[in-house]
């Protein structure tokens, strides 16, 4: 596992120990691995970072599967992946749906059009579809049919360091009247990171290759059901007051970032929560209930007093009290 110690790769992780497996966590150090699990240290950014992975003999793998989640500049998954080609039976990188070129339809499946993809080579800030796709074209090119790319979309549940699922959670379980956006049966698409990971080491044992739209299916949950589930899961007894998207938009309220997971109707909303998946679950994807995801991102929380780890690269969320307020005066 690279990584293998925050949210999705801890996923992988722990659920690899799970099933018993040996597991091997390549990662810079700055986390604790999940008990169990052998450590490689190293910076896959730096000059020599990726030292400790020249284990074993070349032609002689070392590892059935590799999982990759890199997000960053593609240079990184090519220079892993050239390394690992002969040390490692499969190689599984975490994509995104991202990579499709903007906007989306709905239905859309994998054979979509895709953006370019940032050349390995490139340095500095790439934007997030193109480095991904970058990624995938690394993994590619070293591993050729023994690469399967997971086009996740939006992931949710326990060790979530992004703050989508613990914002709605912090904010409902304060309790008192909230904001809810849009209706209730807004449906929603995503992938608990438990049912990611599952899907992940099964790819292993089935030989899978190619790309994979690894989320839900639309209308798995709605928002509704997300929210009623976080009420339930915090015990709050906080009050829903779904508002008009043409409301929230009129007050300069961001959709996605300032009320994560909502999206209005609309050619993002196709984009992130209609995608076609049908290839992912002929190859055997579950899905679990909205429910459990919540009441265990939840009591993952409690057990950190509430407050979810951050990903210093990506920007907190969340809904300003002062600008809910104001918009909860006005409905």
């Amino acid at each position: 596992m690279l990584g293998g110690t925050e949210f999705v790769g801890r996923a992988v992780t722990e659920e690899a120990l799970a099933r018993g497996w040996d597991v091997t966590v390549f990662h810079r150090g700055r986390h604790a691995a999940p008990p169990g699990a052998s450590e490689l240290l190293g910076d896959r950014t730096t000059e020599d970072g990726l030292a400790a992975l020249a284990r074993g003999t070349a032609g002689e793998p070392a590892w059935d599967l590799v999982v990759d989640t890199w997000s960053g500049a593609p240079g990184a998954v090519r220079d892993a992946a050239r390394l690992l080609a002969d040390r490692a039976a499969r190689y599984a990188y975490v994509s995104s749906r991202s990579v499709y070129a903007h906007p989306a339809p709905a239905g859309l499946s994998e054979d979509g059009p895709l953006v370019e993809g940032a050349s390995p080579d490139a340095g500095g800030d790439v934007s997030y579809p193109l480095a991904k796709r970058g990624g995938e074209l690394a993994a590619l090119d070293a591993f050729g049919d023994r690469a399967v790319l997971a086009r996740a979309g939006l992931i949710l549940g326990p060790w979530e360091n992004i703050g989508r699922l613990p914002w709605w959670l912090g904010r409902i379980a304060r309790g008192g009247p909230v904001l809810a956006p849009g209706t209730p049966d807004t449906g929603l698409q995503y992938i608990d990171a438990r049912d990611l990971a599952n899907w992940l080491l099964g790819t292993a044992r089935d030989g899978l290759h190619g790309p994979y739209n690894l989320v839900s299916r639309p209308g798995h949950a709605t928002m509704g059901q997300l929210l009623d589930a976080c009420v339930r899961a915090t015990g709050s007894g906080a009050e829903l007051r779904w508002t008009p998207a043409e409301t929230i938009l009129a007050a300069g309220v961001k959709p996605w970032s300032d009320l994560p997971v909502w999206l209005p109707p609309g050619e993002q909303y196709d984009t992130l929560h209609r995608g076609d998946v049908g290839r992912a679950y002929a190859t055997g994807l579950r899905c679990r209930p909205v429910e459990e995801t919540v009441a265990d991102t939840w009591k993952w929380l409690e057990e950190l007093g509430g407050r979810a780890p951050q990903r210093p690269d990506r920007p907190p969320v969340g809904l300003d009290p002062e600008v809910e307020a104001r918009l909860l005066g006005d409905v």
